[in-house]
């Protein structure tokens, strides 16, 4: 119960940060105050009861949740997270948060969101199999190509995406790809979509180091999350000269100020099952973590590490938010008060959902590009959005996010004017 009601207050203090991101942005665009209660609100909900036969034929019933933010700019786009926090305040903060990661990377989506309020490594894969069978059986009357596309979020992968369009499939009596996206490239998934997050939030830091003039050759790097953003990035990284001194992971954290070995790290993670115990490696606390002095702090664990407490700490020149909401808005404010550059997780961590719409794009059409085709795409889409984030928050004087927001909302809005209110 203890771990519930944290999670909640997480959840909420996620919404809350959001809200008034979005309030403060939009009084800087002058934004009707009808259309900003509109965006308040959730479009739509739905609670669903998933009940599961076990491996030892008892019965269990999950809860499990599908949030549609907002469809003015399509139909929705959001993952589905397998977690134990998960909550309805969480997913309505995180389908928001969709709308506008969509509208500021301009790609025709609404925000959506999903998840199920369980511990996939409690379950045998059988039993996973069919929590999601039945799970997408419950959220098949909102979910399809043209109206809810779902993909992949926390614990879950492209297998879990498979069991989704497999189930949507053959309620429909014939394949239908387009249902999802991050799935397996042998039933209609994208080449690069599994490294799309990771790389976008590298091609953002780029351009961002360009501005900031900081050389990424030998610029020291810390990776909050080494999961699959977070080892994705440091490795692409490390490729630009980047000198990985910490990462960390669900059990821990570790420094060295030499330096990382990324493959030899990667393998012990394998094997290990952590990065904990990595050779001649220092076992540090998240605190120490986030306050380490570096160039480049990459935010890809959850959401709310970064807060008022904390952020006086933080000791970079660059933060990239490769996860959804990590920095709270108190926490935000004393980033901007430090002069910290901010990469906000609208911008930063957009890739996975732009290369999600490639493959949505590439299964309506049955016809598939290369993963050089696919990557192209992808910088010059990132590219794109965070010059025109980056000027907005040039004109107007405001933090990139604020910039993000108000490029998003602008092109919103815009959407909801012209398409008008009905009835």
């Amino acid at each position: 119960m203890v771990i519930k009601i944290a999670a909640r207050e997480s959840a909420n203090e996620l919404l809350s940060a959001t809200m008034r991101q979005i309030e403060f942005a939009a009084e800087k665009i002058g934004l009707e105050s009808g259309v900003l209660k509109i965006l308040s609100k959730p479009k739509r909900t739905l609670t669903v009861s998933i009940p599961v036969r076990m491996d030892d034929d008892t019965t269990e019933v999950f809860e499990g949740y599908r949030v549609q933010h907002n469809l003015s700019l399509g139909p929705a786009k959001g993952g589905i997270r397998f977690h134990p926090s998960v909550n309805m305040e969480e997913v309505i903060a995180l389908a928001m948060l969709m709308t506008y990661k969509c509208a500021v990377v301009n790609i025709p989506y609404g925000g959506a969101k999903g998840g199920v309020i369980c511990n996939p490594k409690d379950l045998s894969l059988r039993e996973l199999e069919r929590l999601t069978r039945r799970f997408t059986s419950e959220i098949s009357i909102i979910i399809g190509p043209e109206k809810d596309i779902p993909a992949p979020d926390v614990y879950t992968n492209p297998q879990i995406m498979a069991w989704i369009m497999d189930t949507f499939s053959m309620q429909h009596g014939f394949s239908i790809p387009a249902v999802v996206t991050g799935k397996p490239i042998e039933i209609g998934g994208s080449e690069g979509r599994n490294e799309a997050t990771g790389l976008g939030v590298v091609y953002s830091i780029e351009e961002a180091a360009s501005k900031l003039q900081l050389d990424l050759s030998g610029a020291t790097t810390v990776i909050q999350g080494f999961g699959n953003v977070g080892s994705v990035a440091a490795a692409a990284l490390s490729e630009l000269g980047c000198k990985i001194i910490a990462v960390s992971d669900s059990k821990g954290c570790i420094y060295n100020e030499k330096g990382l070995n990324l493959a030899a790290l990667k393998a012990h993670k394998e094997q290990t099952g952590s990065v904990i115990n990595y050779p001649d490696t220092n076992i540090i606390t998240n605190d120490d973590l986030l306050a380490l002095k570096c160039d480049i702090l990459v935010m890809a664990a959850l959401e709310n590490q970064i807060t008022g407490e904390n952020a006086s700490k933080v000791n970079a020149r660059l933060v990239a938010e490769g996860a959804n909401g990590p920095t709270t808005y108190e926490g935000d404010q004393v980033l901007n008060q430090k002069g910290i550059t901010v990469i906000p997780d609208i911008l930063a961590n957009a890739g996975g959902v732009v290369v999600s719409y490639f493959e949505w794009v590439q299964g309506i059409q049955h016809f598939f590009w290369t993963e050089t085709e696919v990557k192209k795409q992808l910088r010059r889409r990132m590219n794109t959005s965070f010059s025109h984030v980056y000027e907005t928050s040039s004109s107007y004087g405001v933090s990139m996010r604020t910039a993000a927001y108000m490029l998003a909302l602008n092109r919103v809005s815009t959407a909801m004017n012209i398409r008008g209110l009905y009835p």
